[in-house]
């Protein structure tokens, strides 16, 4: 249940982080650049604080591992600067709920096939008609959410 609510926190996080960066951006001469990048330095700060806290000492030694490791396992950073950077871009344009109903939409049908085939070493877990269901479901919602409003002013 813990990693549950942690999930659903970490969400809401997103799409308050999205409207906060968005500001920020547009005083940083409307740059969403400028805020993805002060969004990643501070981030930067605290984790680097609390990895040199928890890690007792071994932060340094950790950091030596890093450039023997396959290229795909250090490309987190950048996909998320690209997240970071296209909620604060995206925000004003389309709205937080729609942005993080597509963002959403995005990951959990990817999320199904890295699940699904076991893609970058995590453990498969079998897909099932349940579990489709649930994504076309979510797909359905998602449409009428994000065009309801046209499709009703359409027909009436």
């Amino acid at each position: 249940m813990w990693y549950l609510i942690m999930a659903f926190v970490a969400g809401s996080g997103m799409a308050v982080q999205a409207a906060i960066n968005s500001q920020l951006g547009k005083v940083l001469f409307a740059q969403p650049i400028y805020a993805a990048f002060w969004s990643f330095l501070t981030g930067m700060l605290v984790l680097f604080c609390l990895s040199w806290s928890v890690g007792k000492g071994q932060f340094f030694q950790a950091m030596t591992q890093v450039p023997q490791q396959p290229w795909w396992y250090l490309i987190g950073g950048l996909i998320g600067a690209g997240l970071v950077f296209s909620s604060i871009y995206l925000a004003p344009k389309l709205g937080v709920a729609n942005m993080l109903f597509f963002m959403v939409l995005g990951q959990i049908i990817c999320g199904v096939v890295i699940d699904s085939l076991g893609w970058f070493h995590m453990p498969v877990r079998e897909i099932s008609w349940v579990k489709i269901s649930g994504v076309v479901l979510m797909i359905v919602g998602l449409a009428v959410f994000a065009f309801g409003d046209r499709l009703k002013s359409a027909f009436m």
